[in-house]
């Protein structure tokens, strides 16, 4: 029987020793940690020195190392390369986790030695991030709950404990729904439109399965090529309806329940606190501040880029009436007319780029862009240990060669691994006793695979996720503040996105498609001529894809910012939300809400709007390196030194200003769009 000496996540490591991490080492070696994360607390709140900033602040902030280290690694896994024990090992540890993180914030002598050193602040000379960092950690306690009576405290525990196996069983579902459905074709000619290269993975999918014919999933890189190429429109529909009901067959995997129990205890959190909605509490550590003005932010955004969507809108439908008489445009024909009118209007389709964005070379590419603006570099390792044969290790060095951080990279879909694309940390970086501890950082994509003929090849979309992620990662890699919790991507979630939405922009700049965009087989550059259409497509159904995003933060705050106690049907609440952005016609069997993980299992309940909020940030910045050259050194290094590596030691607005000279200014964005006359 192995004992806690055995395991490999209690032990010193480097880096996460993966191969040798069973699942059975992850419930103990949490329980474990969580005891010497209280032992560490104890040591404070019993100690019988004055409280100052260093015994207590300071301590705080490091204490509990060891358990974020092993919870990072068991819920990396659990979203990249989970399996029945891991998932059913979460049910378990996460109320545990969460009744802990409880434990602490709810300690009256642990909140009585922070309050006292708070009521101190202005006499003790503190640095700026010490002051963001007792800021953050007084503020942390008052808004969780330090100064509730110890009934309502209980009523919070029982709250928190109930939402962190809510939205892990959302998770769960949604992961299940996506793996169970595939659409298996036998006859060759329900494969028309479909280029050769989709073909050739739907066989061998079907292959793997030990079937004859194509299999066709609701993975992105095998959904999303079949719903823009294939001409079998109740095939199209079939597959879209499968898609668009994740969650929503009141079965064993259905997140009906689920959403309306979400929402309604972090209602009732909200209000124990003292605030009037969900979304007025978290909307207090954000740039928008109050509801009212992320509402006011998406309206006014809407009614700049409705018409616009509007035109575009009749547009497609004129045209797919006109080319397949068709009765009215349903949501599983946009992909499919918008990509033909597309390469009518540009001549431009994804199957002639994908062969300048080969896997390796846009690797390659974004390596060099980081080399270029940063003086970063990257060497791939091979004696780290990963979880996946399928993920790279970088060395990340800069330019006199001293460490940076290390990357991982994980670019393929597996049934282990949910949809969609992330970055995030295995330890962050900080400064203790005068070392600078480098950080671990990862991204995890879905992109589409190789196959025996052709390596793996990147649609336009992959390439600007590619760059996405990586933007997110380089917040991370150049961080350099003290303290673990203000350092890298932990500043404001409507923050957050500027460093990777930004770094999307060289995708469509020659200078820099030239670096990268190589033909796999001849080795040719990619043609001025390709990258004019590009540049010229960069805003093809803009307002459309303005006015989708709209409806999805619109949708997040019809959840969060208001009592939802009286919702009863989750899909006329949707519909209702949906109204103001409503283009295509209603779909009965579809409900976004049962499959909307960004915020029901992820961190962006009362913040999606932060990706269009982001974007005046992003659209803003790149004007700037435009003024001075894309790949302006001058204003690459006052990004770093204002941005990335500053993480959340101050206000995101003061860090944009001192970078930027002044604040952002959302013409920018309208003029990128197209919305607005240059």
């Amino acid at each position: 029987m192995p004992t806690l000496f055995d395991n490999p996540l209690l032990l010193e490591f480097s880096f996460a020793p993966f191969s040798k991490i069973k699942n059975e080492h992850f419930k103990p070696a949490i329980l474990r940690s969580i005891e010497i994360a209280m032992s560490e607390i104890d040591e404070i709140t019993s100690s019988k020195e004055i409280p100052t900033f260093k015994n207590t602040i300071e301590t705080l902030e490091f204490s509990g190392k060891q358990l974020d280290l092993v919870t990072s690694i068991f819920y990396n896994l659990n979203s990249a390369e989970t399996n029945d024990e891991i998932q059913k090992i979460a049910q378990e540890v996460s109320p545990v986790l969460s009744e802990f993180k409880n434990d602490v914030i709810l300690n009256k002598a642990l909140f009585e030695r922070v309050k006292t050193v708070y009521l101190q602040r202005e006499s003790l000379e503190l640095t700026i991030e010490q002051q963001m960092l007792l800021d953050k950690k007084y503020k942390a306690f008052l808004r969780n709950g330090a100064n509730l009576s110890e009934a309502k405290k209980k009523e919070l525990r029982e709250i928190d404990k109930h939402l962190s196996t809510l939205s892990l069983k959302f998770g769960e579902n949604v992961l299940a729904e996506t793996n169970r459905f595939e659409l298996l074709i036998t006859k060759e000619s329900d494969l028309e439109g479909l280029p050769e290269s989709v073909k050739e993975e739907a066989e061998a999918t079907a292959t793997e399965k030990n079937k004859k014919g194509w299999i066709f999933t609701l993975e992105y890189p095998s959904y999303i090529p079949f719903m823009k190429y294939a001409k079998n429109r109740e095939l199209r529909k079939e597959l879209a309806l499968a898609f668009g009901a994740k969650g929503f067959h009141n079965d064993e995997l259905d997140n009906k329940q689920n959403v309306l129990q979400i929402v309604n205890l972090r209602y009732q959190r909200a209000r124990l606190l003292g605030f009037e909605t969900h979304a007025d509490f978290v909307l207090e550590e954000r740039m928008a501040e109050k509801p009212e003005k992320v509402k006011s932010f998406l309206s006014e955004l809407l009614t700049k880029a409705k018409p616009a969507a509007q035109r575009e809108f009749s547009e497609l439908e004129n045209f797919a009436i006109a080319l397949d008489q068709i009765d009215r445009l349903e949501k599983w024909d946009s992909a499919y007319y918008g990509e033909k009118l597309k390469q009518k209007l540009f001549d431009l389709d994804d199957e002639k780029l994908k062969p300048y964005f080969k896997l390796e070379n846009v690797i390659n590419g974004v390596f060099e862009v980081a080399n270029k603006l940063y003086e970063l570099n990257f060497d791939e390792v091979l004696g780290i240990d990963t979880y996946h044969p399928d993920v790279k290790t970088y060395q990340v060095t800069d330019g006199e060669n001293n460490p940076v951080a290390l990357f991982y990279a994980d670019f393929h879909p597996r049934p282990g691994k949910r949809d969609g694309a992330w970055m995030t940390v295995y330890r962050p970086q900080y400064i203790r006793n005068d070392k600078n501890f480098r950080p671990h950082i990862s991204i995890v994509c879905n992109f589409t695979k190789p196959t025996k003929k052709s390596p793996s090849l990147l649609t336009f979309n992959e390439v600007t996720t590619l760059f996405h992620e990586f933007g997110h990662a380089l917040h991370g890699m150049l961080a350099d503040t003290t303290y673990p919790s203000l350092s890298g991507t932990s500043v404001y979630w409507d923050f957050v996105e500027l460093p990777s939405q930004m770094l999307e922009n060289w995708c469509y700049e020659q200078e820099a498609l030239q670096i990268f965009a190589k033909h796999y087989e001849s080795g040719e550059i990619i043609p001025e001529d390709l990258i004019e259409k590009i540049k010229k497509a960069a805003n093809f159904h803009e307002g459309i894809a303005t006015v989708r995003q709209i409806s999805f933060g619109m949708l997040d705050m019809s959840w969060h910012g208001i009592d939802p106690s009286n919702i009863k049907d989750i899909k006329t609440h949707e519909d209702a939300a949906f109204e103001p952005t409503k283009l295509y016609p209603n779909v009965p069997e579809n409900c976004m809400s049962t499959s909307f993980s960004h915020i029901f299992q992820g961190g962006y309940s009362s913040g999606y709007y932060s990706y269009k909020w982001a974007e005046v940030l992003d659209a803003d910045t790149f004007e700037y390196f435009q003024e001075n050259g894309i790949f302006s050194r001058e204003v690459a290094q006052r990004f770093r030194d204002h941005v990335l590596s500053r993480g959340g030691t101050e206000h995101p607005m003061t860090l944009y200003k001192r970078f930027r000279g002044k604040e952002p200014q959302p013409d920018a964005l309208l003029k990128r769009a197209g919305l607005m006359k240059k």
